[in-house]
């Protein structure tokens, strides 16, 4: 279970380039729960993302996995618990590196790593067997350099070695808004079959309003650097893309109505 209390931070604060990017995010994912973020740009999708893993410190708040304060742990120390897939296919792998090799070095995260040949014949069947899984022909391209593959094959294997040891969370980042449709798809299908095959707590930073409604079991709204809706359950089964855009309108006009209205205030006092 993760539990996310009270998290803020304010980037550049005190300056002219004062972002304040998150203020007192509050939430609770269930064990085996599968949740998406949405937003605008700059709403605080991937600001959340980024305090979980470790990039930063928040200014305030707690962030506590399976019972465990990890609130001060640096970024290093996160890894082992944390599963992360990023926007960009060619993050998270050595391109120069082998698809066995990649694969290898993620099933010994967190792990004490000796001398000896990193790709054994017991590992590679091992290897060979869970890449066949992805029906993707690349079973038999073990040997072939990673980053001689497309986008979604490269995805679709750092998807692979994210869980490979069943991460506490994953952390999905917009991992298929750099892919090309049929891609994005495939990705994602293989998304939803790995989280529920190994019933994973799975929290994803998304654009896709069709991705939102039809992948995970709850969709959290952002805004500013807040919460502003959180569907769950019934209502979260029940809602529609036509329903988040509606929600989106609702909070923009209401943040333009708000800043006008200050403007108008502040008019009459100078």
């Amino acid at each position: 279970m993760l539990e996310v209390k009270n998290l803020s931070k304010t980037f550049s604060p005190g300056t002219v380039n004062e972002v304040r990017a998150l203020q007192g995010v509050d939430f609770t994912l269930a064990e085996g729960g599968f949740s998406a973020i949405i937003g605008t740009n700059g709403s605080g999708k991937s600001t959340v993302l980024n305090a979980i893993a470790g990039t930063f410190q928040p200014d305030e708040g707690r962030i506590i996995l399976d019972g465990i304060d990890i609130t001060r742990w640096p970024e290093f120390k996160r890894a082992a618990l944390i599963g992360r897939v990023f926007q960009n296919p060619f993050a998270g792998t050595a391109a120069e590196m082998s698809i066995a090799e990649n694969i290898v070095m993620a099933m010994k995260r967190g792990r004490r790593r000796g001398l000896g040949w990193a790709v054994d014949r017991n590992t590679r069947e091992e290897i060979g067997a869970r890449v066949r899984a992805l029906k993707m022909g690349l079973e038999d391209r073990l040997d072939n350099p990673i980053g001689t593959l497309s986008g979604g094959q490269r995805q679709a294997l750092t998807l692979l070695m994210a869980t490979w040891l069943r991460p506490r969370i994953l952390l999905l980042d917009e991992h298929t808004a750099a892919l090309d449709p049929k891609s994005a798809a495939k990705v994602a299908e293989l998304t939803s079959e790995i989280i529920a095959r190994d019933k994973l707590t799975a929290l994803m930073v998304t654009h896709s309003m069709q991705q939102a409604v039809a992948m995970p079991e709850r969709i959290i709204m952002m805004h500013r650097g807040k919460i502003v809706e959180d569907y769950h359950g019934e209502m979260k089964r029940r809602v529609r893309i036509p329903d988040l855009v509606e929600t989106f309108n609702r909070v923009t006009k209401r943040d333009l109505f708000s800043e006008s209205a200050a403007v108008m205030l502040m008019g009459q006092y100078r």
